[in-house]
């Protein structure tokens, strides 16, 4: 049996809750009432709801921690220090179009880093997660990242809207960054990079991919500014960064 932390298993619990609603309002996709909050973004009744339900659970036991979210944005609470970080669909735009490629992010910053994270993608019912020296887990399971170290069996995912092409590295763009994290932590991916990230995008998968013995460029988990992101396997990451000299 895997021991983990009172705040871990507060995050699995309203993961699990909130992921009712996503798997109900993904089966009435076409029906959804959408509102348009910028240009090629969208955001779905749903979006908000899973956010306010995932706010209500984690906050019955933690009263006091702070939030980061990407719909209410800060949420100061007593506690300070203690900061949940929540996107409640990412990848609103393959949910919207009836894609079933969207996950929950979950993490837990306190004071300067990132101690807990948990991806969920309720279509698939696939959990990854991880904590500060407790190793990273998909369903239960022990995962580390790829072993690979010859780039031309690598593959690597990417994001946004910069048209990046690199004859030696194998690329995907799947639309939601904490899946490519979470693929990456697991093995699935051997590397991800994107640019213009907020940091509730990539704050679960942070520490799912260190814990799963990869690697992450230094991440600003304070900044407002757009984030760039680097994550792969300790075997592969130099190799992929010297491959995006002009990214």
């Amino acid at each position: 049996m895997i021991s983990i932390s009172s705040n871990l298993n507060i995050m699995i619990k309203a993961a699990e809750k909130a992921s009712k609603s996503i798997i109900r309002d993904f089966g009435e996709v076409e029906k959804l009432q959408v509102s348009k909050k910028g240009p090629n973004d969208f955001v779905t009744k749903t979006d908000k709801f899973v956010e306010k339900v995932l706010i209500e659970e984690l906050s019955k036991t933690k009263k006091n921690y702070s939030f980061i979210t990407e719909e209410t944005g800060t949420i100061n609470n007593l506690d300070k220090n203690n900061n949940w970080i929540i996107d409640p669909i990412d990848g609103t735009t393959n949910f919207l179009h009836g894609i079933p490629h969207f996950a929950i992010s979950i993490a837990l910053r306190k004071k300067q880093e990132i101690i807990s994270g948990l991806i969920f993608d309720p279509i698939k019912n696939e959990m990854f997660y991880a904590e500060k020296n407790g190793g990273a887990y998909f369903n239960n399971q022990r995962i580390r990242v790829s072993k690979k170290r010859n780039l031309n069996e690598c593959l690597f995912a990417t994001g946004g809207k910069d048209q990046f092409h690199n004859k030696n590295l194998n690329i995907r763009k799947s639309g939601s960054a904490a899946l490519d994290m979470a693929y990456v932590g697991t093995g699935r991916y051997d590397g991800y990079f994107q640019k213009n990230l907020n940091i509730w995008d990539i704050a679960a998968g942070i520490i799912i991919v260190n814990e799963a013995g990869g690697k992450v460029n230094d991440i600003d988990c304070f900044s407002n500014k757009p984030i760039s992101i680097f994550a792969g396997s300790n075997s592969i990451y130099e190799k992929m960064l010297k491959n995006l000299n002009n990214f």
